[in-house]
């Protein structure tokens, strides 16, 4: 589906990574997202709400969409970063299964959200705001 426009190079200056535990050979200064649309390896993640395969939509660091997971550390965008000889590279899945996974893995207890609490307090504080502002613009400040 997708192909290289770059002339391979040398196999001695290519690049290895490994997507998806695949071992992969691409042209040094190819980006994460171009390594695996060319690997055949073109969905990115998983959407944690509603468990969809998602992709690269931009291509250019503005969606977020293109988040994978390289050599372990989570939410890298593949189109912005660049592909490094030993990269792993792997599809990211955040769910809210895996987040329960890891709470019980760390022993962190969920934390509830008590958003009504939230509510009152941000209320008065804008409303001490606003009143600061009417005041200010009375007395022209």
């Amino acid at each position: 589906m997708f192909r290289s426009v770059t002339k391979q190079q040398d196999p001695m200056t290519a690049v290895q990574v490994t997507i998806n535990d695949t071992l992969v050979s691409v042209v040094p200064g190819t980006t994460v997202w171009a390594a695996m649309a060319l690997a055949g390896e073109t969905a990115t993640r998983v959407s944690p709400v509603n468990q969809q395969v998602r992709s690269a939509y931009c291509a250019m660091g503005v969606c977020f969409e293109c988040m994978v997971e390289i050599n372990g550390m989570p939410n890298r965008q593949a189109c912005l970063t660049e592909v490094v000889d030993g990269m792993q590279i792997n599809r990211q899945v955040i769910t809210e299964a895996t987040i329960a996974e890891l709470q019980t893995e760390l022993k962190v207890e969920p934390q509830p959200q008590d958003v009504t609490g939230n509510l009152s307090e941000l209320t008065a504080t804008g409303s001490s705001l606003a009143a600061d502002v009417t005041e200010n613009i009375k007395t022209g400040e």
